[in-house]
């Protein structure tokens, strides 16, 4: 249950007032939510579904997953950036649970109990990304979908995702990633093999400076988001 980097949660925490400004340090996140619920959507139907986001942070995905008439619930650690959730989703009239606990914890609690879990951006910034993938497993029903995004370990990741985009593009905080912490997708994949979920889909996330844009399509050397699935 200690699967959590106290620097990497102060750091999104520091960040907590400026979740919601689309112009702000978290724009990134703004500008490719659109982007990640395409790529659930390709997937799964939200309307009526329990749907579970881990590492929800202010709650940008949340609250689009809630739109798409999802019951959902959002579950992080920092406590700034859950508060900030909270405030946002009242002040839109949206019923959304968000909870102070661990995946873990979550999923020795309620195993099997979301149609839907998501976690994304997240795998990326904890000690044991393997456990992560294993609870957040364990908590989709069978026949459900486990959607997750991460950052490739390869030298165009280190060069785009960390000196391009923190250092001289200012696209993100500087510090926000490790490289050593990027994982590779045949990693992820074994993990999810090894928690019972099939591979379903993977598609990169891409980036065009000129236009300021982010696109989804083949290619996962980068950022990339994959779909899981769990047997019937």
């Amino acid at each position: 249950m200690n699967n959590q980097d106290a620097a990497e949660i102060a750091q999104f925490d520091a960040l907590a007032g400026q979740w919601w400004d689309p112009n702000g340090p978290l724009w990134t996140l703004h500008a490719i939510n659109p982007l990640r619920m395409d790529f659930i959507r390709t997937h799964t139907p939200l309307t009526g579904l329990r749907v579970l986001d881990v590492g929800c942070g202010g709650g940008l995905l949340t609250e689009a997953l809630a739109r798409e008439g999802a019951k959902v619930t959002g579950i992080d650690l920092a406590a700034a950036s859950l508060a900030t959730a909270r405030m946002h989703a009242q002040s839109q009239g949206l019923a959304i649970q968000y909870r102070l606990m661990p995946v873990e914890e979550l999923a020795a609690a309620e195993p099997e109990g979301f149609d839907v879990v998501t976690c994304m951006e997240m795998l990326e910034h904890v000690p044991d990304p393997a456990a992560i993938v294993q609870a957040c497993a364990a908590l989709v029903k069978p026949g459900g979908w486990l959607i997750l995004s991460t950052l490739n370990r390869t030298p165009k990741a280190f060069a785009l995702a960390i000196v391009g985009a923190e250092y001289l593009l200012g696209m993100i905080p500087r510090g926000t990633h490790s490289f050593r912490k990027f994982i590779r997708p045949a990693e992820l994949a074994r993990w999810l093999r090894a928690a019972g979920m099939g591979l379903a889909d993977q598609q990169g996330l891409h980036y065009n400076p000129l236009a300021r844009q982010f696109l989804l399509g083949p290619g996962v050397d980068v950022n990339y988001l994959v779909a899981a699935r769990k047997p019937s």
